[in-house]
């Protein structure tokens, strides 16, 4: 059976230059005493990024090749890693992106039936980087835009964003909507155990989604995709309650002005505008949740590698008490309706 992963990552040795260079955050930086290398979310909250993660990210040849030998995955779309070219300012990050996309592009030239990509963007200057998304799909042949839950200052639903977001939608290509080091202060306040990927990264997400859609993002962009992964970072188990303010009587009924004049309630956009993968997330009860409440056409594959193992992934989802139709949806056929092969 044909198995696509649409979770990914890799990195440059160019991108990680500027992440030393950084004045802002995240930044990487060397812990004095030991020289070991971290990403720091702030001046206090930080992750190990070892020699380990970095070399697997750098390698887009028979390395990454092997992995996906040894655990089943024909087809891999990359991505360049958090926070990617997101937070840079236009003058640094438009150019970076750029010579990410075209880095990425040779990787795949090479293994055009193994490798594709989703396109790195510098969004603080909307324009060029709608430029270069059309560029990266007319051109390079990639599949969408990967882009992270903040900008440092801001969200994806800032009005300036949105000619980003019209060109995905007439393009007719996904937006991936990946983590990032959290900008909300009080994730910090506990190192990486708040702030990182075990919580503060998919709140973050989770709530830089619901920001699109109440900003009416889908009213303006009805056919946009967005894709987040780990099984849509808790939002299935919300469905019914994300529409609470827009049914209670007591509430919207007796003042209108309570709610955003959507045309329709929260979860029907979760419905029709996005979609999961399943990235990172082991737990049987959040894929039972996800498939319940969104259903097995909007769930795909995704093993975050390498910050996690690819055959895990795969074993974990094998435990899963699925028809052959439901595998088929989930390794390959509702990543092709998107157009990732």
């Amino acid at each position: 059976m044909r198995t696509i992963d649409l979770e990914t990552h890799f990195v440059t040795e160019e991108w990680v230059e500027a992440m030393y260079a950084n004045p802002g955050y995240p930044r990487f930086a060397d812990e004095p005493a030991t020289g070991k290398r971290r990403l720091y979310y702030s001046e206090t909250t930080f992750e190990p990024h070892g020699d380990f993660i970095l070399n697997r990210l750098l390698d887009l040849g028979p390395g990454r090749i092997a992995e996906m030998d040894r655990a089943g995955i024909q087809l891999a779309v990359i991505s360049l890693t958090a926070p990617g070219t997101d937070h840079f300012a236009p003058a640094v990050g438009a150019p970076l992106a750029r010579r990410c996309n075209d880095r990425l592009a040779e990787a795949i030239a090479k293994y055009p039936e193994r490798l594709a990509g989703f396109a790195a963007l510098a969004p603080k200057d909307p324009q060029a980087a709608a430029a270069e998304l059309e560029r990266c799909v007319k051109e390079l042949g990639f599949k969408g835009w990967k882009t992270h839950s903040n900008f440092g200052d801001s969200y994806l639903d800032d009005k300036r964003y949105w000619p980003i977001m019209a060109k995905a939608e007439e393009l007719g290509v996904p937006i991936y909507l990946h983590p990032a080091a959290p900008m909300i202060r009080e994730f910090r306040d506990y190192g990486l155990p708040l702030a990182g990927a075990a919580f503060g990264f998919g709140v973050e997400t989770a709530l830089a989604m619901m920001r699109l859609v109440l900003s009416g993002v889908f009213d303006a962009f009805p056919k946009l995709k967005i894709i987040l992964g780990h099984y849509g970072e808790g939002l299935p188990f919300l469905m019914q309650r994300i529409d609470h303010p827009f049914v209670r009587p007591h509430l919207k009924a007796s003042d209108p002005e309570v709610v955003p004049p959507l045309q329709r309630v929260p979860s029907d956009y979760l419905r029709a505008n996005m979609l999961m993968t399943t990235s990172g997330n082991y737990l049987p009860a959040a894929f039972k949740c996800a498939r319940e409440a969104l259903g097995m056409e909007r769930i795909m594959l995704g093993t975050d590698y390498p910050y996690e193992e690819m055959d895990e992934c795969l074993d974990f989802l094998e435990r899963m008490e699925l028809t052959q139709e439901e595998r088929e949806q989930l390794h390959y056929r509702n990543a092709e309706r998107l157009g990732m092969f």
